[in-house]
Formats: C-alpha cells, structure tokens, sequence
C-alpha cells in the first residue's frame, strides 16, 4: 500500500480531513494483541475509547480505502446514536462509491438508522429493495430479506 495507495493525493486529503490516522507495525506490542492483528495490512477505524468500529484486512486501492473509512465513521456516528450524521455519511458511500464493496453496507446501514432516527419502518424495506435490485447477490440483501415483509 506504500506504493501505490498511500502516496495518493485525494486520499491523503482525505485522511488529513476526517481521521487521526496512525501507522502501527504489525508486531507493535500489545497493540498487534490487544486488536488481534494477525495479517497486514489490517485498518481499524476506532473511536475516541479505542472501540473498533470497522476493518478491512489485506491491500485496497485508494478509491476503495475511503470508503471503508466512511464506513467506519458512519458506525462510529450510528454506535453513537448519531443518526443524523450517521446517514450523511452512509449516503456519501452510496453516491459517490456505489460501485465499492462497502456501497452495500452502507444501504443497508443507512434503513436501519432511518428507522433508529423515526420510528419508521418503511425505510427497512426501501433499502432492501434497492439491495435487491443493485446487489442481490450480497450478504447485505441477504441481511435485508425480512425487511421485505413490511408494509405488504
């Protein structure tokens, strides 16, 4: 990732922007132990207390990196029961990476804090629909497929 995600100007703008990004040798005791790293490069999105909220394992491009840390952060927000900024984030994933392996996750993510922020169901099944239109082979439509019982 040194050679070609990390040296890259829109994702280095990016991580200067949104994160306190720090760089921890897999063998860095007992960091590598107390997050169970056992395969590099491990990313971990924590929050302020340390609590992993996200991680993806093995290399990614840049243009796959920064949506796997907006997922991070819109967990952080939804853990937080932050809903609001919770789906700003997600909706970001879902517009302007739609095609990263995350844009599922943040669909479904994004009808669950819907309906966490309004007490409304509906957007349950609105993100199943679209899952099963845009991803219907993913886990995250699989997930979703009781959502599909509401308002029939």
């Amino acid at each position: 990732m040194d050679a070609v995600t990390y040296p890259n100007e829109s994702l280095v703008d990016f991580l200067n922007e949104n994160i306190i990004a720090l760089r921890v040798q897999s063998d860095t005791k007992p960091m590598a132990d107390d997050y169970n790293v056992t395969w590099t490069p491990a990313l971990i999105v924590l929050d302020q207390e340390g609590k992993e909220l996200h991680r993806t394992v093995g290399f990614l491009s840049p243009e796959d990196l920064i949506p796997s840390i907006l997922l991070g952060m819109g967990n952080g927000y939804f853990n937080a029961n932050e809903f609001a900024q919770a789906l700003e984030v997600y909706g970001r994933i879902i517009d302007e990476y739609p095609d990263s392996d995350w844009a599922p996750e943040a669909i479904f993510q994004k009808g669950v804090s819907t309906y966490k922020h309004t007490e409304n169901p509906l957007p349950l099944r609105e993100a199943y629909d679209v899952l099963l239109e845009k991803y219907p082979t993913s886990q995250w439509t699989k997930r979703a497929y009781p959502y599909r019982l509401i308002g029939e």
